[in-house]
């Protein structure tokens, strides 16, 4: 009978633990945001948080589900973007913590350095007005163009004071930039997509942005739950040490974990 009792018991301990989770859904671009949240989700799951990863296949969708409820985090964004997006579309979204730098690439399969680029050349740069801009910027600061310095981060090709290989610059939709490299002379291109396509920024990119840039990634969530438990251990389990190694070893310098 004793046994019988105990084992009742245990039975209501386990049950009971697995009602204490609790489950959250984070929203992720495919690629690396997506590789370090299945790391961070095992990371969590010890700490009594499920989560359950969506991923999204651009930029403008993960805020708006962030913002409808569809999920209640995100992780995909720098914060100059977030900023954007709260300033365009009046969302009451807020960073909880830093996550990793991807440092933006220029590619070619036409060149073999910015140099090359003949005149009237074609660069294809991403549509969204942050990721434009900072496409544009690092182009400026490899002195292929000059850029109005009063828009700060908002750049975009009408704001280019100076272009003498008249480039023409062809905005597109940040995901759709590695399968343009086959019609346009070079592309600026967002790590996570690049490396999605199998480029690999370090050896694979003709110029690349600098460690100086401002472009951390960011956790995201609503501000009302910005001071909830469960965003305070999400912010924990993707800061664990072991999400920084897993980032150093498997991405090789590509990635730059930024806390």
């Amino acid at each position: 009978m004793k046994k019988l009792i105990l084992a009742a018991s245990l039975a209501l301990a386990v049950v009971t633990g697995a009602a204490q989770a609790e489950t959250i859904k984070v929203g992720v671009t495919p690629g690396e945001h997506a590789q370090i949240m299945e790391k961070v989700k095992e990371v969590a799951a010890k700490k009594g948080l499920d989560i359950e990863i969506l991923e999204f296949s651009d930029y403008v969708v993960p805020n708006q589900a962030l913002a409808d409820g569809d999920i209640n985090a995100n992780s995909f964004q720098h914060q100059p973007y977030l900023d954007n997006q709260i300033a365009d579309r009046g969302f009451d979204l807020v960073s909880i913590g830093k996550t990793i730098t991807t440092p933006m690439g220029v590619y070619s399969k036409k060149v073999k350095n910015l140099g090359e680029l003949a005149d009237g050349a074609t660069v294809a740069i991403p549509n969204d007005p942050t990721n434009g801009g900072r496409a544009l910027l690092i182009l400026a600061k490899q002195g292929l163009i000059k850029v109005n310095p009063d828009v700060g981060l908002k750049a975009t090709p009408a704001d280019v004071t100076e272009n003498p290989k008249n480039i023409q610059f062809s905005e597109l939709d940040a995901a759709q930039l590695p399968r343009s490299l086959d019609d346009v002379d070079a592309a600026v291109i967002n790590t996570n997509y690049a490396m999605e396509a199998g480029l690999h920024p370090k050896t694979d990119a003709i110029a690349i942005e600098d460690a100086e840039s401002p472009y951390a990634n960011v956790i995201v969530v609503k501000s009302a739950d910005k001071d909830a438990p469960w965003a305070k251990t999400l912010v924990e389990a993707y800061h664990d040490d072991s999400i920084k190694t897993f980032i150093n070893d498997e991405f090789k310098g590509a990635l730059i974990p930024s806390w």
